[in-house]
């Protein structure tokens, strides 16, 4: 079969495993169908933004043309960076917008990646932000009425626990397993700002996450569709938003939203 289009990132299921789904313009393909199948990907020389459609000639924050990239309440600063948001003062791209995701509950949280990190997602991103970051277990630590607060709490932590993923070691499935979250969890909160602690989650339940991975890979090499227009490869497995091939390679679907390609399989 095949199938042509822009890609997106790959939608998920939370289930034991989850479950991927990958829009290829019109077309929605089940991914863990095609685990221990062959697949050829052809980029076909063109990005589409992912938010306006115009063509680009580079993509911008994962997708987005330099336009949208500059003005879109998708890509302001407090999307990577949380204790930046100003949605609270009343300042913001479009506050329509972050009335729905600036200034709603968000999760402060510590998830297993390759080691514990510390996060911040909305709400309603739970345990969607965990599955695509790769996380094979996670647990509340804050709930915070808006982002700002999040970010704090995030930077406060930061000087505890890291705030980024190894991701190579996240797709070779290497992490501390003997780490308690909820051990973590008990010493960090208690190195909260006092004016902090009132957010503290009392939900220690741990999220247990499974992918479909038939094999992981021995050495990670990252497959870049600018430099590799055409490639073959067997999928073994599916973690974060990354496709295992069987040659070790791995290719971040997200990374080339808007791209344009021809996937036969």
């Amino acid at each position: 079969m095949v199938v042509q289009g822009n890609i997106l990132k790959m939608k998920t299921v939370f289930s034991e495993p989850v479950e991927y789904y990958l829009s290829v313009g019109n077309n929605e393909l089940k991914m863990n169908d095609l685990i221990g199948k062959q697949i050829l990907i052809e980029y076909l020389g063109e990005i589409n933004c992912i938010r306006c459609g115009r063509k680009t000639g580079k993509s911008f924050f994962q997708g987005y043309c330099y336009p949208c990239y500059t003005t879109a309440p998708e890509t302001e600063p407090c999307v990577l960076n949380p204790e930046l948001c100003k949605a609270h003062l009343g300042e913001a791209r479009d506050l329509d917008y972050a009335k729905g995701h600036c200034l709603i509950d968000h999760v402060v949280y510590l998830s297993m990646t390759s080691g514990i990190k510390v996060g911040v997602t909305r709400n309603t991103q739970v345990p969607f932000r965990w599955i695509d970051q790769g996380a094979v277990k996670a647990i509340e630590l804050a709930r915070t009425p808006n982002r700002f607060l999040a970010g704090v709490a995030e930077v406060a932590l930061k000087k505890y626990v890291g705030d980024k993923t190894n991701w190579r070691g996240m797709l070779k499935n290497e992490y501390p397993s003997s780490l308690d979250l909820r051990i973590k969890k008990c010493e960090l909160v208690d190195l909260l700002p006092g004016e902090l602690k009132e957010y503290i989650s009392e939900n220690d339940k741990i999220t247990t996450i499974s992918y479909p991975v038939a094999a992981y890979p021995v050495m990670v090499a990252s497959l870049n569709l600018d430099n590799t227009a055409l490639y073959q490869g067997k999928i073994t497995g599916i973690k974060g938003q990354y496709i295992l091939f069987e040659d070790n390679r791995v290719l971040n679907i997200r990374k080339f939203g808007g791209y344009r390609i021809r996937l036969s399989y």
